[in-house]
């Protein structure tokens, strides 16, 4: 067999592998994370997972990666070294932030703190004004002194990022080449070249950010490289971005900060595409893991995305609270719920779940690795969800008496309680987490949520998704194939693509079409070529402008269809029209202005089978029955379970039964049905 695509995501508790063929999804595979080592993970799960389907290393024609090891690097604080260079009087806007208090009246509050300690923070003699023009020299002398003196006191890499390099960087550019003459052992970041875009608080975090993981993903991106080499897989791996595409390892080495959010990314990029071939272009994609959950809002058939983005938030919900990181991301909704989400009873005596997770060291009670608070997965075993001897496929034994005393101990016992009442109420708890995050997420960008399809995945997500659903008032609920490998299937629908940025605050009616289409122009030679460098001929680019009313503080993203012709008046239209949708009126008669210009470059799109491919299982789907715990039939009821591998096109399947597959359990609670479509995805009708 040839033709191989393998995708993998590195999640915080399980590594999930998914490989295809031109015929579909032909093997999957989960294996337990390995934190202290990630790599080794991957080429474990890759060695049992091609093994156990029959196929061979040499066979991979493509392998596509995601991975939170940016993301764990930031919070943890385990990157390199690092220095700022900033104009002079700048050096401490890491620190002053936006004088923004997420949370006004708390005393005690929190911030994170900058990457950069004060102590590293350099101010250069320097400036350029808005327009671009050079109000004082730059002080070559101080910066080649400075660069000695931090390369002698052992710091890794220097951040740089002068007032207004985005109009203008020579003097970034100068001083970075002073550094390297001086001290080339450094890293070096400039503002210029990783965000060049206005905010000097959001464009100076993103630079450290992204020069302070630079080393270790660098070093980790060839450890991977080098150890699937080594066992016979031949192309390079790409690497997933935040954005929903992909790029090489060089690319990705250079601006590890644009593969923070990679894992997250592949999930939406799958629920587009199953979407689209569905004919359902506007969805809900639920994808519910081992230690949260995100809500994405898939929009006329993309993911829609976002270029304002937290990291290491303090508080998991409340914007400000983190590290700011001006870069494209899938624009999702996070929260501190998954299988392994702790629950507890607080101070109040109240049930609660989360945010913390038991993750994969130790993990929930019923892994018998250790874990003593009891989880969601713990939870779901209690009400007959899961299959204790079928738990990864049956390879992974599951302790159902260790989970049903957590939940007695803990949870149970202090409210006075059953058991499976305490177990029920920490299963609804999290669907009415999910369902709250997820209506917020849609009514704040135009959707009401009880009218889409709400497609879940992950680990967990096809347990809770009809709960969920039933919470949010969702109509119908999608269980894709492979749906607790998800992120990893949608890597293999990734185009190579690149995001550029021009900040040129102007108003729409005083440029001209010329000023504007040059400004694209270059944007798009620099995208043409750096996809050219990794192979690829025909590329498309997509424009979009980023505007605002005049006197607004924040600016809203249009797409640029506009020719010479319709300019300016087309994009005017296009404003107002988005506007209206987000915000269901237009704004003051004052003039429309534009703040940033993007170009989104890609690459073709790959064709992929979304499917599952036959099996070639025979006999009857149903594997035999289990007690389940629903309330609206008194409690546990003899409830019917089916082999997913076995169902056929056009089944039928009435609730109550539960559906399983290797990497995830479907639950039809009574009074839905399920039928099963042509792709092989579970239609839930709620």
């Amino acid at each position: 067999m040839t033709g191989l695509r393998v995708g993998v995501d590195i999640g915080g508790t399980f590594t999930d592998l998914c490989v295809l063929d031109d015929s579909g999804v032909v093997a999957v595979g989960k294996v337990l994370t390995t934190h202290d080592e990630p790599a080794r993970a991957v080429e474990e799960g890759l060695i049992r997972t091609l093994a156990d389907a029959g196929l061979h290393a040499a066979d991979v024609e493509q392998f596509v990666h995601g991975t939170t090891l940016v993301t764990n690097a930031l919070i943890e604080r385990k990157g390199s070294r690092t220095a700022l260079l900033a104009t002079a009087g700048f050096r401490d806007v890491l620190e002053m932030r936006r004088e923004h208090r997420y949370e006004l009246y708390d005393l005690l509050i929190e911030l994170p703190k900058p990457l950069v300690p004060r102590h590293l923070r350099f101010d250069v003699p320097e400036r350029v004004l808005a327009d671009g023009t050079v109000h004082t020299g730059l002080d070559e002398d101080y910066v080649a002194r400075l660069g000695r003196e931090l390369d002698e006191r052992g710091i890794d890499a220097v951040a740089i990022c002068f007032l207004h390099a985005f109009t203008n960087p020579a003097h970034e550019r100068r001083a970075a080449g002073i550094l390297r003459e001086v001290a080339p052992r450094l890293r070096v970041a400039l503002s210029s070249e990783v965000v060049p875009e206005i905010r000097e608080f959001e464009r100076a975090s993103t630079t450290v950010a992204n020069v302070y993981v630079q080393d270790l993903t660098e070093r980790y991106l060839r450890d991977l490289e080098r150890r699937l080499h080594a066992l016979g897989v031949r192309p390079s791996p790409h690497i997933m971005l935040s954005n929903g595409g992909i790029a090489t390892v060089d690319t990705a080495a250079r601006y590890p900060i644009r593969i923070l959010e990679s894992g997250p990314a592949g999930g939406a990029l799958a629920a587009s595409a199953f979407g689209a071939a569905a004919g359902e272009t506007d969805l809900l994609a639920f994808d519910m893991g081992g230690t949260t959950a995100k809500l994405c809002m898939i929009s006329d058939g993309v993911p829609l995305v976002t270029h304002e983005f937290e990291v290491d938030r303090k508080y998991r919900l409340l914007p400000g609270s983190g590290l700011p990181v001006q870069v494209p991301v899938t624009d999702m909704i996070e929260i501190g719920v998954g299988g392994g989400s702790i629950a507890r009873i607080d101070a109040l005596g109240l049930l609660t779940v989360g945010p913390d997770s038991a993750g994969s060291e130790p993990g929930p009670v019923c892994y018998g690795r250790g874990g003593t608070e009891p989880t969601v997965t713990d939870a779901d075993l209690v009400l007959g969800y899961l299959d204790p001897g079928y738990f990864l496929g049956g390879g992974m034994d599951l302790d159902a008496e260790g989970a049903r005393e957590a939940v007695r101990a803990k949870i149970a016992g202090p409210l006075g309680v059953s058991v499976e009442e305490a177990a029920w109420g920490i299963h609804t708890s999290v669907n009415e987490d999910m369902a709250n995050a997820a209506r917020v997420h849609a009514v704040e960008r135009g959707k009401d949520p009880a009218k889409l399809p709400l497609f879940t995945f992950g680990g967990a997500g096809p347990v809770h998704g009809v709960g969920v659903a039933r919470a949010l008032g969702a109509p119908q609920v999608v269980a894709p194939p492979a749906a607790g490998v998800m992120s990893a299937v949608g890597f293999l629908t990734a185009p190579l693509t690149f995001d550029f940025v021009r900040s040129a605050r102007a108003a729409v009616l005083e440029l001209s079409w010329s000023q504007v289409d040059e400004l694209f122009a270059e944007m798009e030679k620099e995208g043409a070529e750096l996809l050219g460098e990794s192979g690829v001929d025909s590329v498309t680019h997509s424009r979009v402008a980023e505007m605002r009313y005049s006197g607004q503080g924040y600016e809203i993203r249009v797409p640029v269809t506009a020719t010479e012709q319709t300019w300016p008046d087309a994009l005017v239209e296009e404003f107002t029209e988005t506007y209206r949708t987000l915000y269901r009126r237009t704004g003051p008669d004052v003039a429309v202005e534009v703040l940033n210009w993007r170009v989104v470059s890609s690459g073709p799109k790959p064709e992929v089978a979304l499917r599952l491919k036959a099996t070639g299982a025979e006999g009857d789907a149903r594997k035999g029955s289990r007690q389940a715990y629903f309330p609206s039939t008194g409690g546990f009821v003899e409830t019917a379970v089916f082999d997913r591998y076995r169902l056929k096109p056009g089944d039928l399947v009435r609730g109550p039964a539960i559906v399983e597959e290797r990497e995830s359990t479907v639950v039809v609670p009574p009074g839905a049905s399920c039928v099963i479509r042509d792709d092989a995805s579970l239609v839930v009708t709620v």
